[in-house]
C-alpha cells in the first residue's frame, strides 16, 4: 500500500534527477543570476517611489519585505537542496498538495515571468533606439536573438555570461555606495560634513505609520526574481551545496546593495526632492553622481539601467525556459518542450519563451482596453501567491526532508510567522486602492489556472 508520504517521497525521486540539463552552473553563477534577476531598473527607477510614500523610513519597509523574502528563500533553499529540481517551488507544490499545486505554480510564475521579459525588452530597446537612432523593434531583435542564443548554448556558458553580465551591474552599485559615502562624509567634493540634515528636515517618519505601510506595499515585491536561483540550482555540480551558498551570498548581498544606496539617497538628498523617476536623468542614482560633478551621470546610469534590463530578462528567459521543461515531464505541457539539445538545453522551451516575451511586448504597444492593466496588475499578485505557496509547501514537507546543507533555523515556528506576514500583506494590498487590483487579478488568473490543471493528467517521470 502506497501512503501519501511515500508517494511524496516517489515523485521526489522521479523528478528530482532531471538527467537530461546539463550540470555546469557553479555556486558563483547561481549568486550573480539571483542578484540579476532582483537587482534591476525597479531599483534606478522606481526607488524613489518607497521613499516619497515612508521618507527615509522607507528602510523599515525594506526591512520588513527583506524579512519575509529571507524566510521563504530559506525554507526553498532547504527544500531545494533535499529535493534539487528545475520545477523547484512547482515540484514541491505538486509533492505537497497533488497535481493541481504544481500546476498553478508552474505556470504563474512562468506568466510572472514572461510578462517580466516584455517588460525588460520594451524598456531596453527604447533605450537603445534613442542611442542608435533606430526604430525600436531594431534593438530589440537583435538582443533578444543574441541573448537567445546564449540561452541555448552550453548550460555553464549560460552561466558565465550571466556572472559578468551581472557583475558590471554589481560593481556599479557598489562604486555608488562608496561615492555616497564620501559625499556624506564631505570629501567629494570637499563641501563639509552632510550629516542628518535632510533626515532632520523631513521627519524619519514624515506620514506615520501610514506612509510605512504605504511604502511597504511600493517595495514588499523589489526582492522577487531570487527564486530562479533554486530552479538553476538543478544544473549546478553540486546543488545541495551550492544552493547553500547561493542563499546564503545573496541574502546579504541584496540587503547590502539595497538598505545601502537607500541610505545614501535619503542621506544625501532632501526629501522633497526624490520622487519616481521616467528616465535615468530623473533618477536619485543619476541626482547624486551629479553632486559628485561625475560627468555625463544621467548617461551612465542609462547604460546601467539597460545592462540591468538585459541582465534580469537573460535570467528570467532561462527560468521560464526551465519551468517549461519541468512541467513537460510533469504531463503539464506539452511531451516536445522537453526536447533537448546537443548542449542538454531544452531548446523548444527556450524558444517558447522567446516567443512569448515577444507577445508580451506586442501585447503592451497593442494595448487593448483592460487587458494590460490587468495582466500587469496580476504579474503583482504573483508573488504573493507563490511565497504562501512555498511557505505552506515547507510546512507540509518538511518533517520528510532529512538533513540538508541548508537548514531553517526555528523551522517549528519561522514558517508560520511568515505565513501570518504574508497574510498581512495580502489584507493591506486589499484596504490600498492602487495595489488591490493585484490580488483580484491573480485570484481570477488563479481560478482559472487550477480550473484548467484538471484537464492535464499529471505523469510520473
Amino acid at each position: 500500500m502506497t501512503t501519501p508520504s511515500s508517494a511524496a517521497t516517489n515523485t521526489a525521486t522521479n523528478t528530482a534527477t532531471d538527467g537530461d540539463l546539463g550540470t555546469g552552473l557553479k555556486s558563483r553563477h547561481l549568486t550573480l543570476m539571483g542578484l540579476g534577476t532582483a537587482v534591476g531598473a525597479g531599483l534606478f527607477l522606481g526607488v524613489g517611489v518607497g521613499i516619497r510614500a515612508a521618507g527615509p523610513a522607507i528602510i523599515i519597509a525594506y526591512i520588513i519585505a527583506g524579512a519575509i523574502v529571507i524566510a521563504v528563500m530559506r525554507m526553498l533553499g532547504e527544500m531545494a537542496a533535499a529535493r534539487p529540481s528545475s520545477g523547484s517551488f512547482s515540484t514541491y507544490g505538486r509533492q505537497a498538495f497533488g497535481h493541481w499545486a504544481g500546476f498553478l505554480l508552474g505556470w504563474l510564475y512562468w506568466f510572472l515571468l514572461i510578462m517580466a521579459c516584455g517588460a525588460e525588452i520594451t524598456g531596453a530597446s527604447a533605450m537603445m533606439a534613442g542611442w542608435f537612432n533606430v526604430p525600436q523593434w531594431v534593438p530589440a531583435l537583435v538582443v533578444v536573438a543574441f541573448l537567445t542564443a546564449v540561452n541555448l548554448a552550453q548550460v555553464r556558458g549560460f552561466g558565465e555570461f550571466e556572472y559578468w553580465f551581472a557583475m558590471i551591474k554589481v560593481a556599479v552599485i557598489v562604486g555608488f555606495i562608496v561615492i555616497g559615502a564620501a559625499l556624506w562624509l564631505g570629501l567629494l567634493p570637499a563641501s563639509g560634513f552632510v550629516g542628518f540634515d535632510n533626515v532632520r528636515e523631513s521627519g524619519f517618519a514624515p506620514h506615520g505609520v501610514t506612509g510605512i505601510a504605504a511604502g511597504l506595499l511600493a517595495v514588499a515585491f523589489a526582492f522577487g526574481g531570487i527564486e530562479v536561483v533554486t530552479i538553476a540550482a538543478a544544473e549546478s555540480e553540486n546543488p545541495a551545496q551550492n544552493v547553500k551558498t547561493a542563499v546564503n551570498t545573496i541574502i546579504w548581498r541584496i540587503a547590502l546593495f539595497y538598505l545601502g544606496s537607500i541610505a545614501v539617497i535619503v542621506l544625501l538628498l532632501p526629501y522633497a526632492q526624490i520622487d519616481g523617476a521616467n528616465s535615468a536623468a530623473d533618477s536619485p542614482f543619476t541626482q547624486v553622481l551629479e553632486m559628485a560633478n561625475i560627468p555625463g551621470a544621467a548617461g551612465l546610469m542609462e547604460a546601467v539601467i539597460v545592462l540591468a534590463l538585459l541582465s534580469a530578462f537573460n535570467a528570467q528567459l532561462y527560468g521560464t525556459s526551465r519551468l517549461i521543461y519541468q512541467l513537460a515531464l510533469e504531463g503539464d505541457a506539452p511531451r516536445w518542450t522537453a526536447k533537448t539539445n546537443a548542449n542538454a538545453v531544452p531548446t523548444n522551451a527556450v524558444l517558447i519563451s522567446v516567443f512569448f516575451a515577444f507577445v508580451a511586448v506586442g501585447l503592451q504597444w497593442w494595448n487593448p482596453p483592460g487587458m494590460i492593466d490587468f495582466l500587469m496588475a496580476a504579474t503583482g499578485g504573483c508573488l504573493i501567491v507563490t511565497w504562501t505557496m512555498i511557505t505552506l509547501s515547507y510546512i507540509k514537507l518538511h518533517p520528510q526532508i532529512r538533513a540538508t546543507t541548508v537548514r531553517v533555523r526555528g523551522a517549528s515556528w519561522v514558517p508560520w510567522v511568515t505565513l501570518a506576514a504574508l497574510v498581512g500583506l495580502t489584507v493591506l494590498m486589499l484596504f490600498d486602492a492602487s495595489s488591490r487590483t493585484q490580488i483580484i487579478s491573480v485570484t481570477i488568473l488563479s481560478a482559472v489556472l487550477i480550473g484548467l490543471s484538471f484537464l492535464t493528467t499529471s505523469s510520473k517521470r
